[in-house]
């Protein structure tokens, strides 16, 4: 079964320095429908004003992935790491006994724009930990990269989650098909563009959401670049 959710049935804030569209209940966003899919907690599609961010806030017992699309966004922790994340890095944070971090948009001119993303850990209360790696896009192009896995294969950060990320791009005749165990659950996120899943036409900021479905199928994309997740039920 495929369901699909659009980009305009999101929750949305807007805050001044940030306008955030989030696919599941999130701060003043609650719709009983959309608390989450499988062990998938929060995607907030975040746009960060020049000079404004995130002051220093914590977390625990979630692992928090940010994939930034345009600028950068500056991390602070306080477990020692500082970074900037640029398009095409993937950022993965194991809040774990709990972690405090900012992060902020320090472009004087231009707007970051990243999607936040939550996962349920499968373990909980386990050393705070930080992990940073880029993806070039020619490792994206036409087909689905692994960037987050429960056992760093090909690559990829580490989640402490039974959960699998991948990121691709597609455009015209390029395609891709995932096997996918119809005992799990599967999510299909459109950063941009527009795209074919599973024949069902998805635009920019629209959702996929597959159960009990065995194979994915990803095609006749137009500038697309898209999140797809293997999620536990």
């Amino acid at each position: 079964m495929l369901t699909l959710r659009h980009s305009a049935e999101r929750g949305y804030a807007d805050h001044g320095w940030l306008k955030s569209f989030h696919s599941f209940s999130f701060a003043g966003y609650h719709d009983p429908a959309h608390m989450g899919f499988g062990n998938l907690r929060v995607i907030n599609e975040d746009r960060i004003a020049p000079g404004t961010g995130f002051g220093t806030h914590s977390h625990r017992d979630m692992e928090i992935i940010s994939y930034v699309m345009s600028g950068a966004i500056g991390h602070k922790d306080n477990i020692g790491n500082g970074a900037s994340i640029p398009p095409g890095d993937v950022q993965r944070m194991s809040a774990g006994s709990g972690i405090s971090h900012s992060e902020f948009n320090h472009a004087e001119d231009s707007v970051t724009h990243f999607l936040q993303i939550w996962i349920q850990p499968n373990v909980t209360g386990i050393e705070p930990g930080y992990e940073q790696k880029s993806f070039a896009d020619a490792d994206k192009r036409g087909k689905l990269r692994l960037v987050a896995s429960p056992d760093g294969a090909l690559g990829s950060v580490t989640v402490h989650a039974d959960a699998r990320l991948y990121a691709g791009l597609f455009d015209g005749i390029e395609e891709a098909r995932l096997v996918l165990d119809p005992q799990r659950k599967a999510y299909v996120q459109l950063i941009r563009g527009e795209l074919q899943v599973n024949g069902q036409w998805l635009k920019a900021g629209d959702a996929a959401k597959l159960e009990a479905e065995s194979a994915l199928h990803l095609s006749s994309g137009q500038d697309a670049e898209v999140l797809v997740f293997d999620l536990s039920a």
